[in-house]
């Protein structure tokens, strides 16, 4: 399902030249999110010293920094919109490469279980889920290559955390510590979601083969067999239920008592007054950065799930595209 858009000639322009764009310009847009960053940093601090003394901070001083943030708001919207714009053309471009390979074999394959729902939800979904997830995780990767060293750096200001004492580039270390131990946590209690997920699209294309059969055969949808299948359908998504009960709730639990991690341990730092108001606003948001990237794979797991369901499912149909044409050909 790759090889059809990457090596196919045709379409190498959207592939080869249209992923570099994508990569290009979502890389411009995280730089914006830096500099935003610091502009955090420069505008609380000016708050603070206004907030200090009467007068102390100029209208025009005051009036430079929201110009600047106009500035920087303003190229990311555009930015934003644009990318968006772009990568749902490319998108689109991938379905039509699949669409095209699949197609080319229908003859062949038309007599397949679920070939139609392959070739046109599975397609339609796979590229649906790649701009959704795919890019938010190029994305958050590149935005953890970026504010993880900015973090780093801001780490110096908090030399002392709580229960350990003094630790170098410590917000990092927590930062790292409380997203993999919560991923793989989080991860170990979903494990079974896939499965439940691939067979649940099993069990519905049974159910509703059956029903598109019975249409024109009374042999077909007896009352018994219906049952039968529906029952499938109806086990299985009772236990993808109690599996996604257990998930949310220790992922629900996990994201809502995490919010105040950073605090709680720059809560020696924040106490002595041994940083200003800016400083203090940069780290959490470089913090809230890379910990929202290294934690993104939990806060979008059903997607994940979903995107591997699809995925198993074509891999198991291409099996069928090297193996079909053989036994037409001995038939």
């Amino acid at each position: 399902m790759f090889r059809c858009f990457y090596l196919n000639p045709k379409w190498k322009y959207w592939s080869i030249y249209g992923t570099v764009a994508v990569i290009l310009v979502n890389w411009f847009r995280v730089g914006v999110d830096v500099e935003l960053n610091y502009w955090n940093g420069e505008f609380y601090d000016l708050i603070q010293s206004a907030l200090v003394a009467p007068n102390k901070v100029t209208i025009n001083d005051f009036t430079h920094t929201i110009i600047d943030f106009f500035k920087l708001t303003t190229i990311h919207v555009v930015m934003s919109v644009t990318v968006d714009y772009f990568v749902r053309h490319w998108i689109f471009r991938w379905r039509c490469a699949l669409n095209e390979h699949y197609m080319q074999y229908w003859h062949h394959i038309r007599h397949i279980e679920g070939a139609s729902q392959r070739i046109q939800e599975d397609t339609m979904r796979l590229a649906k889920l790649i701009e959704d997830l795919g890019i938010s995780i190029l994305r958050n990767f590149m935005t953890l290559a970026t504010f993880t060293p900015l973090l780093w750096e801001l780490s110096k200001h908090v030399k002392v955390i709580p229960f350990f004492g003094e630790v170098k580039h410590s917000m990092v270390l927590v930062a790292f510590i409380s997203s993999f131990g919560g991923m793989a946590f989080l991860m170990y209690i979903g494990r079974k979601l896939p499965g439940y997920e691939y067979n649940n699209q099993k069990v519905e294309a049974a159910y509703r083969k059956e029903l598109v059969l019975g249409e024109d055969n009374e042999s077909y949808a007896t009352p018994k067999t219906v049952k039968e299948l529906f029952n499938a359908v109806r086990d299985n998504y009772f236990s993808m239920y109690r599996a996604y009960l257990m998930f949310d709730s220790c992922s629900n639990a996990y994201g809502k008592y995490s919010e105040l991690t950073v605090y709680i341990f720059m809560s020696p730092t924040i106490l002595q007054a041994a940083i200003t108001l800016g400083i203090l606003k940069q780290i959490t948001s470089s913090y809230s950065k890379v910990e929202g990237s290294l934690r993104f794979l939990i806060r979008r797991w059903s997607s994940c799930v979903e995107l591997m369901s699809i995925y198993k499912r074509l891999k198991a149909f291409e099996a069928q595209l090297k193996v079909e044409p053989l036994i037409k050909t001995y038939q």
